[in-house]
C-alpha cells in the first residue's frame, strides 16, 4: 500500500469524525500554547536580564581585586603584577588606578563642585578605549581630565544645596557654569587633621580634557583625573597613603614610595578571549570578576527555571494525549470492518499500524502549528498589553526594556518535539490494537 494512499484513508477518517478530530486538534494546540507561553516567560525574563547587565558593564572587562596569597588573606597589586597581566596572550590593556581617599572640592571663580578624584594612568586608559569629548590628555603633572558631568554640576557656592536642584536632582539651569571650562585654570583644596583641627591646601591644576558622554543616558561621570604625582603631592601633605585626611598615623612620603593600585582592570581583545584569560587568573591566583562570570551563573539559574516551566508546560499536552488516545481506539474500532477487508487482501500488520500512527500524527502536526502561532499571538499581546496593565493598576513605571515573554527558534523546535513525541506515542497502543483484530470478527462487526 502506498503512502499516498495511506494519506488518502487517513483523510477519509477525518472527514468521517469532523467534530470529534477537530477536538481532539483544539485540546492539543492549547496543550502546545500553554507550554511555549509558559515557557517564553524564562525566555524573556533571561533576555532582559542579560541584556541589561551587558548594557551596565563592558563585556571585556576583568576587575583584578587583589592576589591572593597562601594563608596571608589578598594583597594589593604592584607594577610586577601588571607586568605578569600585560603579558597574558589576549590582554589588550591593563588600567590602573589609585583614588584620593577624600571627597575633594574644585573651584574656579564663584562657582565649585564636591566629587571624586583619581590618579589614572592615561596609556593604558587610551588602550581601554578611553575617549574624550574634546580637548586632549595631560602631559604635564598638573593638568587634568574631567568627566562629561563635571562642568555640569559646578555651581555658585554662595547658594544654598536645597535651592540648587529641581525635582528630578537636576542642577538647575540658573545655576549651571556657562563658560567654556576647557584650558581653564581650577583649584582642588584637599584637607587633613591635625592636632583635632582641619588643615586645608590648595593645588591649582588646569583642566585639558573633558570625557566623552557615557553610553548610558543614567551613567554620571562626573570624576576628576589627575596624575599619580598629585595624588603623591597630597599623599605628602596628609601624611598618609592616597591622601586619608583622617589616619593618625604619620607615613610622610608613603605616597611617593607606594607601588600599590586601588584598582586594576585587564580589558580583552575581545568578548571569546574573557574567559580563558580570566581561568588563567583564576589558576594564578588572582581574585577576579567578569560579566561572563555572571553571566555564567546567570543563564545556570534560568536554564533550571525553563527546564521546570518546560516541564509544567508538558502535563498539559500530556492531558492532552488522552483526548488523542481516545480518538484513535474509537477509528479502529469504528473501522474494524475496513481493517478486517485489508488484513483479508494481505496488507501487512506494519502498513495498517503506521495508518493510525500518521492519523495521530497529522492531529499533533496541526496542533502543534496552531498552537504556534496562537502563542506568538499571546507573547505579542502580554509584552505589549501587560505593562500598560500594571503601570495602570500599581502606579509602577517598568524599564523599557523589559520582556515578560520572548519565543526563540529552540523553544519551538523543543515544544513542537514534545507535542509530536506525545502525540505519537498516544495512538500507538491504539495502531497495535489495530493489528490484533481478527479477520473474521472485523467482517462480523464483532470487534
Amino acid at each position: 500500500m502506498r503512502l499516498k494512499d495511506q494519506l488518502a484513508f487517513v483523510r477519509q477518517n477525518v472527514k468521517k469524525n469532523k467534530v470529534r478530530t477537530f477536538m481532539t486538534i483544539l485540546a492539543t494546540a492549547m496543550g502546545c500554547t500553554f507550554l511555549i507561553v509558559l515557557a517564553s516567560v524564562g525566555f524573556g525574563l533571561q533576555e532582559t536580564v542579560v541584556e541589561d547587565t551587558l548594557e551596565q558593564q563592558i563585556v571585556t572587562k576583568i576587575d583584578i581585586h587583589g592576589y591572593e596569597k597562601d594563608d596571608e588573606g589578598f594583597r594589593a597589586l604592584t607594577m610586577d603584577d601588571i607586568d605578569y597581566l600585560e603579558s597574558i596572550d589576549g590582554v589588550k590593556a591593563v588600567t590602573r588606578r589609585n583614588h584620593l581617599q577624600q571627597i575633594t572640592t574644585y573651584s574656579i571663580g564663584d562657582y565649585m563642585e564636591e566629587t571624586d578624584t583619581v590618579a589614572a594612568h592615561f596609556p593604558s586608559e587610551v588602550k581601554s578605549g578611553l575617549e574624550l569629548q574634546e580637548g586632549r590628555l595631560p602631559k604635564e603633572n598638573n593638568e587634568i581630565v574631567v568627566g562629561y558631568h563635571f562642568p555640569k554640576y559646578l555651581h555658585p557656592a554662595s547658594v544654598k544645596e536645597e535651592d540648587l536642584y529641581s525635582e528630578d536632582g537636576q542642577l538647575k539651569d540658573d545655576y549651571q557654569y556657562k563658560d567654556e571650562l576647557l584650558g581653564k585654570s581650577i583649584d582642588m583644596t584637599v584637607n587633613k587633621m591635625d592636632d583635632g583641627k582641619e588643615v586645608t591646601r590648595t593645588i591649582p591644576l588646569k583642566v585639558v580634557g573633558i570625557l566623552e558622554k557615557p553610553s548610558r543616558e543614567w551613567m554620571q561621570e562626573r570624576k576628576v583625573y589627575i596624575s599619580q604625582d598629585v595624588l603623591n603631592e597630597i599623599a605628602v601633605f596628609t601624611g598618609t597613603p592616597n591622601g586619608n585626611p583622617v589616619q593618625e598615623d604619620e607615613v610622610a612620603g608613603q605616597g611617593e614610595d607606594a607601588d600599590t593600585f586601588d584598582e586594576v582592570n585587564v580589558y580583552a581583545t575581545n568578548l571569546e578571549a574573557v574567559k580563558a584569560i580570566s581561568d588563567q587568573l583564576d589558576e594564578a591566583n588572582y581574585a577576579t570578576y567578569s560579566v561572563v562570570k555572571e553571566m555564567e551563573q546567570i543563564n545556570m539559574l534560568f536554564t533550571v527555571a525553563k527546564a521546570g516551566l518546560l516541564l509544567i508546560g508538558t502535563i498539559a499536552i500530556l492531558i492532552a494525549s488522552i483526548g488523542i488516545y481516545n480518538t484513535m481506539t474509537m477509528a479502529v474500532t469504528e473501522r474494524a470492518p475496513d481493517i478486517g477487508i485489508m488484513k483479508a487482501i494481505g496488507a501487512n500488520p506494519k502498513t495498517i499500524k503506521r495508518i493510525f500512527l500518521l492519523e495521530s500524527s497529522c492531529i499533533g502536526v496541526i496542533g502543534a502549528v496552531i498552537g504556534v502561532v496562537v502563542a506568538y499571538a499571546i507573547s505579542f499581546l502580554v509584552n505589549f498589553g501587560l505593562p500598560i496593565i500594571i503601570e495602570a493598576a500599581f502606579g509602577e513605571q517598568l524599564p523599557d526594556n523589559l520582556k515578560f515573554s520572548a519565543i526563540p527558534g529552540i523553544l519551538i523546535v523543543i515544544s513542537v518535539g514534545i507535542c509530536l513525541a506525545v502525540t505519537i506515542l498516544s495512538g500507538m497502543r491504539p495502531a497495535k490494537r489495530a493489528t490484533q483484530i481478527d479477520v473474521l470478527k472485523a467482517m462480523r462487526r464483532e470487534v
